[in-house]
Parts: C-alpha cells; structure tokens; sequence
C-alpha cells in the first residue's frame, strides 16, 4: 500500500509531467523577413536590420557567390545603411585579412577586448587567487594554477572556434557565400551585453543565440542552428569575448 508521501510524490510527479513536456516541445521558427521580390532574376540579399536589401544580378537560388563577389556586396548595402543613417556610427572592415581562419589562440595571447582588435581574447588574470594558485570559496576549494591554465587552454580554443565559424560563411551553414564578419568585423556592432532584448525582426524577447539563428537564416540564408549546436554555442561564445569589460545593459536599444 502506498503511503501518504509516496502517493504525494507520484501526485507530484503527474502534475510535474505536463511541464517537462511542454518544456521539451520544439520552439516555433523564427519569423524569416519578406526580401522584396526579384527584378531581374537574380537573389535579393538583405541585412540583418531586415529592411537594407538589394539584388544581386546573375545570381541563382541555390548558387552561391564568390569571397570577393560577397564581400562587394555586403559592402554596398552597408554603404546603402550608412546613407540612410548619417548619425551612426559602425566599424567597417578595413582589409580582408578578418576573413582568414585563425589558429588557437597561444597561452601568452592576449587583448583588450572591449575594443574590438581583429585578435582572438583571452582571460585577463583573474586575480591574486589565481596568481598564487591560493582557493577561492568553499565552492571550489581546491583548485590550482595548472587546473587555470587549463580551463583558460580549453575557453580560448573555444573562442577560436567561434571565430573560425564566424568568419566562414561554408561554416556557418550559408549558401550565398555571405559570412558573419562581412557586415560585422570581429563581431563588432553585435552589442552582446544588451541582451536579452526585444527584437523587431523577431517579433520577440530574444537572446543572443535567437539573433545569431536568424542571421543565419535570413541575411546569410542558411539553417538555423539547433540551441546545443557546437557551432552556434561557439559564435555566441566569440561574439561575448570580444566585449569583455563593457557592462551588462540588457534591453538596450
């Protein structure tokens, strides 16, 4: 015979059920933007402010343009943004050397990154404790220098590969050769530290990862990324490391 706290748990767990479910149900898609309709048969390319578009011509569904093709264009129609917005200011590239697959970053390297500098960042010394290999907390009462090196070895690599994929459009999924550093040089004008935040073009709250799967979506019209992807938490991951040090600021517009 079930006792009164066993029948309570099982009660418990029947009222828990519905929730883990809900919980586990696919999200919707999201919102993909309305490209104005071709003139000339070619693909309509639009940015990320959903609106900034223009076609290119002699471009097929399905084809993909060259790095160079793909740079000029994302150029134009930033320089199509800019017209329209006088008073903003946004980083530009000046070279395509950002476009070029970095290697892991080396222990001694370093950058401040608050400032964008094309450099992949890595973890500033994260304090006398860490120097002295002394313990911080109860929580983690026991580690040293080497269990530091480590996890900075292991966080740096992780950024890189987020840079890699960031600055590949093959990477990123994409199928008309446009890559996430085309429009936002080493993650620059991202503003990580504002999210979460209501977003226009999804029509939602969203955090930086749902911005980074519609991006992919719609101006570079690949494949949203599943939330576990490596490649999606390697994105985030190198786009919040090049603004270490700015303050958090969530909902910022």
């Amino acid at each position: 015979m079930a006792t009164a706290a066993g029948c309570a748990a099982i009660l418990a767990g029947v009222a828990y059920a519905p929730r883990v479910l809900r919980a586990q149900q696919a999200q919707p898609p999201l919102p993909i933007h309305q490209v104005p309709s071709t003139k000339d048969g070619g693909v309509v390319v639009m940015l990320c402010d959903g609106k900034t578009s223009m076609e290119v011509k002699g471009l097929k569904t399905g084809e993909s343009m060259s790095h160079a093709q793909a740079v000029k264009v994302t150029r134009e129609l930033m320089a199509q943004w800019q017209r329209e917005h006088p008073n903003e200011k946004w980083q530009m590239a000046q070279t395509d050397e950002s476009s070029q697959p970095v290697p892991a970053p080396s222990a001694a390297s370093g950058a401040d990154v608050a400032k964008p500098s094309g450099t992949v960042p890595s973890a500033e010394n994260t304090g006398k404790a860490a120097a002295t290999g002394m313990q911080q907390g109860e929580t983690y009462a026991s580690f040293t220098d080497r269990d530091y090196k480590v996890w900075k070895n292991e966080t740096d690599s992780f950024v890189a590969e987020g840079k890699k994929v960031f600055h590949d459009a093959k990477e990123l999924g994409g199928t008309i050769g446009v890559s996430c550093d085309m429009c936002h040089p080493d993650a620059s004008n991202t503003h990580p530290e504002t999210y979460p935040k209501y977003q226009v073009q999804l029509q939602k709250v969203a955090l930086l990862r749902d911005m980074i799967d519609w991006c992919i979506e719609n101006p570079v019209k690949g494949k949203a990324l599943d939330p576990n992807d490596p490649k999606l938490r390697a994105l985030e991951a190198y786009i919040l490391a090049q603004r270490k040090g700015v303050p958090l600021d969530y909902g910022k517009h």
